[in-house]
């Protein structure tokens, strides 16, 4: 699956947690925010392909 880049507009500390959140969790900002999308989308019932092996190492923290 390609990854897009798109800017976000964020809260400075709305985004120093969730850099802290992410540092607690060895995730990167980055694969901190899709794991959460993610799990929202599952939440909500959202059927979503399988992560890629990349995506996969990305939210395990590696």
């Amino acid at each position: 699956m390609p990854r897009k880049a798109f800017l976000l507009r964020i809260d400075d500390k709305l985004l120093a947690a969730l850099q802290r959140w992410a540092d607690d969790d060895l995730r990167s900002l980055n694969g901190q925010l899709e794991y959460l999308l993610r799990q929202a989308l599952q939440k909500r019932g959202t059927k979503l392909p399988d992560a890629q092996p990349d995506d996969r190492a990305e939210e395990a923290g590696t």
